[in-house]
């Protein structure tokens, strides 16, 4: 299984856009607190409100105990302070894979990615003119990078209209 991680979210929309992307995926989220709202925040569920009860999501009181959690599990940070691309990684093991994302405002801690150096993973961007991307945008690209290279397993390829028949 496939699992996102927001390391204390501060913006309710992203959170339930990416619990939506998590939702459409059949993948895991954990949030590890303290997060910047609550999720019955009516920002979060007008974000992701059809969908926030068919996602799996752990919480964490924080980054420790997730690595408590985590134990020797893959994770990848994702950050622009990172030399590897995203797309070099085979992501293809059978075991959980957890992908690590900052908080919208100050990212992941300074001396928590370099501990980690080698598994920082970055999404090829123009930083002189864009600080940063939008987290749920880049959590929708990381899990369907993964997702493509396991095969979408589990998830509809084809869908047709309903009045469609199939001969």
């Amino acid at each position: 299984m496939n699992h996102i991680v927001l390391f204390e979210p501060q913006i309710p929309a992203n959170t339930g856009n990416i619990a939506r992307t998590c939702a459409a995926t059949n993948t895991q989220l954990h949030l590890i607190e303290p997060l910047g709202f609550s999720t019955d925040d009516k920002h979060l569920k007008r974000a992701g409100l059809d969908y926030w009860q068919d996602v799996a999501i752990t919480y964490h009181k924080d980054l420790p105990a997730f690595m408590a959690f985590l134990g020797d599990r893959p994770l990848y940070l994702i950050s622009k302070f990172a030399n590897r691309v995203y797309s070099e990684v085979d992501y293809t093991i059978e075991e959980d894979q957890f992908f690590i994302f900052g908080k919208e405002t100050t990212g992941l801690p300074e001396t928590f990615m370099r501990e980690h150096a080698d598994q920082c993973l970055r999404i090829p961007m123009d930083d002189t003119h864009v600080r940063s991307l939008n987290l749920s945008n880049t959590a929708a690209l990381i899990i369907y990078e993964v997702l493509r290279q396991q095969g979408f397993p589990q998830l509809e390829l084809t869908h047709h209209y309903e009045n469609d028949k199939i001969d």
